[in-house]
């Protein structure tokens, strides 16, 4: 049997087939078909199924991430939301956390709430931290305010009351009393969406889920039904922001836990190819048609936090975007990309990014209308890219296009075009150097103590020189790099996780009753997971707590011991939360009270289906060397050889300069480096010491 992974990007779609049995997987990108994403998946599946004479018959689960719902928020393309709150509530969403990320800037620009004012209702009710009621419910209100939003066009409502967290019991009676009224409107409900402290960002979260709640179920009801239109009768799974699977209905109830789909399942995808290469210590660099991506791997599994931002107004600026309570892996996202355009400023400075030719109509070299120089389009003019053989051979590369989008661009800056590609091709490479290492050092760590594995269509064309400027000598490219996501999402166990606000000392406290608490998240995350793959999965849980000192504002995640609780339980609790402190602030303050805040729980369950190995291909007979290009690495030009990636047996070493070439990527061996191939499918570049 097969499994079938689905990647949609901001410009291709990347599909791959896997066999279970052998370890043999088969890839193919398609240009994603942005105003019908589902069409663009269709067609691929459909000309993988004809390139390698299989059926969907043959499938037996699919594994899907898409961007889709992020681009939707960040893009202001969701649906019209409204909201209801508690009575003098209703500006929660622009008070904000009442500061600015830029504190001298007078005229800063601020996120927009993605309700507006006019669609933000009231309902008279009122709820004491501990769940108490102080005001009842009041019906009539609920009603009115429904009333009026629907009047106004609202389709999708969030419904978020104070303290929602600590009872829900007020925001399920309201959501009953409308939903009898209004069956049409979709609802979500802060209390199943994002049960834990702190008003703002629960509203903010639970606001953006209902943004793109509809979008979620039109787009998954489609695909479903296109999947079963074309014989898949495979279970459909949808990848998480945390690294995991779900299933599709748990996906159209919190939409806004798939946003950083994509990149979460490159991220695994490096994990498991670093492990491989013995490094469990890795960057792992994603750089794909629109954006480029980049992930920390620490001792073998990425970081996941529990806070995201979206829509940031300024890209690396804590703060400036829409805070989301939802598990996501930590990762600086980058807009860089093949279809980057590049553009001078009004300093007349080069500049490449954020804005992109996407897919539509793409870089100029694509011949579908694009007439601005782009990434893909100096790479080509480099003579890094095979005009006949780009993406799988699925699509031809026009050289003249992108002389003319270059030499336009080469004209302003008094250049030639060699001169102004290579120039696109540095100005991008720091770009993504310049926010690695600021993404790096937040976490604490040093870049040159890491290896740079890539993948993407094109990390493994930047790979060796972005860590040049990082500092980092050995960068890994692991087999199918070109849909590394793709194949990330066969390795994903199915996850979940549950939060919970409880907020108590830790001295006194009823162990009991804490380890009650946690089996209750803990039965809640089971029942999605067997849901998803069904009664005989294998499940791994872990516990963490938001601890702080008494008198702060703000908690640290700390992992917990498994359980069960009792008095003896304190030292170690306390023992890890001053330590993970001590690592954070290289201090402690001098209290001794600390107070459990959130407790968290993450299940994650596997099957033996799910236990995915894949496999390199045995290399092919014959030379591994197809010709030689000319191609321009720093101010030179160099006559490299060309090698197809297939044709390269384990323990082959390449000497660069060389391009080494395989279906849906190319990988850049510049000169001076060495480049080792494994046995376990992986190639090896080792670059000039930097440190």
């Amino acid at each position: 049997m097969s499994a079938l992974a689905i990647d949609i990007g901001g410009t291709f779609t990347d599909i791959v087939l896997y066999d279970d049995a052998t370890g043999r997987f088969a890839a193919h990108k398609e240009l994603t078909t942005p105003s019908d994403p589902a069409r663009g998946v269709v067609a691929g599946i459909a000309h993988l199924f004809a390139a390698e004479n299989t059926d969907a018959a043959q499938v037996d689960r699919v594994v899907h991430a898409t961007t889709l719902f992020t681009n939707a928020l960040i893009e202001r393309r969701g649906a019209v939301t409204g909201l209801l709150t508690t009575q003098g509530f209703r500006d929660t969403l622009e008070i904000g956390h009442e500061r600015k990320y830029e504190l001298y800037d007078l005229h800063l620009p601020l996120p927009q709430p993605l309700v507006r004012r006019a669609l933000r209702q009231e309902a008279l009710e009122r709820l004491a931290p501990d769940g108490t009621v102080e005001i009842p419910l009041d019906a009539a209100s609920v009603l009115a305010a429904a009333d009026a939003l629907v009047a106004q066009g609202v389709e999708s409502l969030a419904i978020c009351f104070l303290h929602a967290y600590a009872n829900p019991a007020h925001e399920r009676e309201a959501a009953r009393l409308i939903a009898q009224r209004h069956p049409g409107l979709i609802l979500s409900l802060s209390c199943d969406v994002s049960p834990q402290i702190r008003e703002f960002d629960r509203s903010s979260t639970t606001v953006a889920n209902a943004y793109v709640k509809p979008l979620a179920e039109k787009y998954l009801n489609r695909l479903s039904g296109d999947l079963a239109g074309i014989g898949i009768a495979a279970p459909l799974f949808m990848m998480l922001s945390n690294g995991g699977l779900t299933h599709v209905d748990e996906a159209k109830r919190v939409p806004v836990q798939l946003l950083e789909s994509g990149p979460a399942a490159g991220a695994l995808s490096a994990a498991f190819f670093g492990a491989r290469s013995g490094k469990r210590d890795l960057l792992a660099f994603d750089l794909g048609g629109t954006t480029a991506k980049l992930a920390l791997v620490h001792g073998g599994e990425p970081l996941v936090v529990h806070k995201f931002e979206a829509g940031r107004e300024r890209r690396f600026t804590a703060g400036s975007g829409l805070p989301l309570n939802i598990s996501t892996i930590e990762l600086i996202e980058i807009g860089a990309g093949g279809g980057s355009i590049a553009a001078h400023d009004a300093l007349g400075l080069l500049k490449v990014g954020p804005r992109s030719a996407s897919s539509v109509p793409g870089p100029a070299c694509y011949g579908r209308g694009g007439t601005e120089p782009t990434v893909t389009d100096g790479n080509l003019l480099l003579g890094y890219l095979d005009a006949e053989t780009f993406a799988g051979g699925t699509m031809k590369l026009s050289t003249e296009a992108a002389e003319t989008a270059v030499g336009g661009l080469a004209a302003q800056a008094g250049l030639d075009v060699p001169r102004t590609a290579a120039g696109i091709h540095a100005v991008v490479n720091e770009t993504m150097a310049a926010a690695a290492r600021v993404h790096v050092a937040e976490q604490g760590h040093d870049p040159r103590d890491f290896a740079l594995l890539v993948t993407g269509g094109g990390g493994p064309l930047h790979g060796c020189e972005l860590a040049r400027r990082l500092g980092i000598s050995q960068v890994i490219c692991p087999p199918g790099a070109g849909v590394a996501s793709a194949l990330g999402l066969l390795l994903a166990p199915a996850r979940v996780d549950r939060v919970a606000t409880v907020t108590r000392r830790l001295d006194g406290l009823d162990w009991a009753a804490l380890d009650a608490e946690y089996a209750e998240l803990e039965a809640q995350a089971r029942a999605v997971i067997g849901a998803t793959l069904g009664a005989g999965a294998a499940l791994s849980i872990r516990r963490a707590a938001d601890l702080r000192f008494v008198g702060q504002g703000y908690e640290l995640i700390t992992e917990l011991p498994a359980g069960p609780y009792g008095p003896g339980t304190e030292a170690g609790i306390r023992e890890a939360f001053q330590a993970g402190y001590e690592r954070v602030f290289s201090r402690r303050p001098a209290v001794a009270a600390i107070e459990i805040i959130n407790i968290r729980v993450s299940v994650t369950g596997s099957t033996a289906e799910g236990t995915l190995d894949p496999e390199v291909p045995v290399a092919a007979e014959g030379q591994a060397a197809t010709g030689a290009r000319q191609a321009r690495f720093g101010d030179s030009p160099f006559s490299a050889p060309v090698l197809d990636r297939r044709r390269l047996a384990a323990g082959s070493e390449v000497i660069g300069p060389a391009i080494i070439e395989e279906a849906m990527s190319t990988l850049l061996i510049p000169p001076g480096a060495r480049a080792m191939v494994e046995a376990g499918g992986n190639i090896v570049i080792h670059l000039p010491e930097t440190r």
